[in-house]
């Protein structure tokens, strides 16, 4: 039975820094962690991120593009350099996966040429560039109606463009009220990386603890290893409201914990 890696998203820990993360990540016997590129320093600055994972001991398994509204100005304005970028970072942190989002609806140039971009990409460097499933917007337009609204290139779904890997978010996937198993079924093979987090089904991005909202997040890794997933687990959890000493390591040690009991066969 193939052992799939669990790693730590360093999202999981903001406010603190990526510094915390691969701390924690040690600490807690992830087994390494992805790299979300944003306003933090250490995590745009490959070299010192090469030094905290030789430090720790805990490698990078994958790199989180900068592709957030709050980071387009990380790297680069121009979301082909930062794409193309993070995949250098990939390769130079010895990381099997660049998780990307699908291009934003007003990033015309680079959305029609954003699927030949990520092959082409892939091809040079050997690293997987898994596009990531989103949810829309939801507006209200009163008397109990409402509109959704999607900020993204074809949409939400990357598998209506079709790539060669995806990333599945159950956060997103429950926010864009998804069957989260429907999706991974459509995803395929393809399917290569996992970001692992709860929802209830409100419209917005939660990322709970597993198992503390709807989402099938046990029936999906049990799933997994009935499959031979090759890829990887990453949690990537909501801890700011962490409040009393230790309760973020405590959160993250229950969440690694879900993830481990459920990756065995049903």
């Amino acid at each position: 039975m193939t052992v799939v890696p669990v790693g730590l998203s360093t999202a999981s820990v903001w406010p603190q820094t990526a510094a915390t993360a691969f701390a924690l990540a040690a600490d807690l016997g992830y087994d390494g962690v992805e790299v979300m590129v944003w306003a933090d320093p250490l995590s745009q600055d490959v070299p010192q991120l090469r030094r905290r994972s030789r430090s720790t001991g805990v490698p990078v398994l994958a790199v989180h593009a900068p592709c957030l509204l709050i980071t387009q100005r990380v790297w680069s304005p121009d979301p082909e350099v930062r794409l193309r970028r993070a995949v250098r970072a990939a390769q130079d942190l010895d990381a099997r996966t660049v998780v990307v989002h699908p291009p934003f609806r007003w990033q015309r140039r680079y959305a029609d040429g954003f699927a030949d971009l990520v092959a082409a990409l892939e091809d040079e460097s050997g690293v997987a560039v898994a596009v990531e499933n989103m949810f829309p917007v939801r507006r209200g337009l009163g008397a109990g109606r409402a509109v959704e609204l999607s900020a993204f290139r074809p949409s939400t779904d990357p598998t209506d463009e079709g790539h060669r890997h995806y990333t599945l978010d159950l956060s997103h996937a429950s926010a864009a009220r998804v069957d989260a198993m429907a999706l991974a079924g459509r995803m395929g093979a393809g399917l290569t990386h996992v970001h692992l987090a709860d929802g209830s089904g409100l419209p917005k991005d939660e990322h709970l603890v597993p198992g503390r909202g709807d989402q099938p997040c046990a029936e999906l890794l049990h799933s997994l290893v009935e499959r031979d997933f090759t890829g990887q687990v990453v949690l990537e959890v909501n801890t700011r409201h962490a409040k009393a000493p230790g309760a973020r390591a405590a959160e993250l040690r229950e969440s690694l914990a879900f993830a481990r009991k459920h990756l065995v066969p049903r």
